[in-house]
């Protein structure tokens, strides 16, 4: 996969700190950022489902939902 690169200003003392603890900061910030994508994307997905439960509250009978659960459980 191609890759991009970003950089970042630190402080001296941190790059420092980071140079003297052998810390790979290229796979930590990219671990990070990774972690905070997936959150972020969570949150969006949240709030998504959200305004579709509110859109749709009242509109589909429950059972009907039971049943449709039933249904995909029992094709896996």
């Amino acid at each position: 996969m191609p890759s991009v690169v970003i950089s970042i200003r630190v402080p001296r003392k941190l790059k420092e700190k980071l140079e003297k603890l052998n810390i790979n900061v290229s796979e930590v910030t990219r671990k990070l950022l990774e972690e905070y994508v997936e959150e972020v994307e969570m949150k969006i997905l949240e709030e998504n489902l959200k305004k579709l439960r509110e859109k749709l509250a009242g509109k589909i009978d429950p059972a009907t939902i039971a049943r449709l659960i039933r249904e995909d459980r029992n094709r896996r």
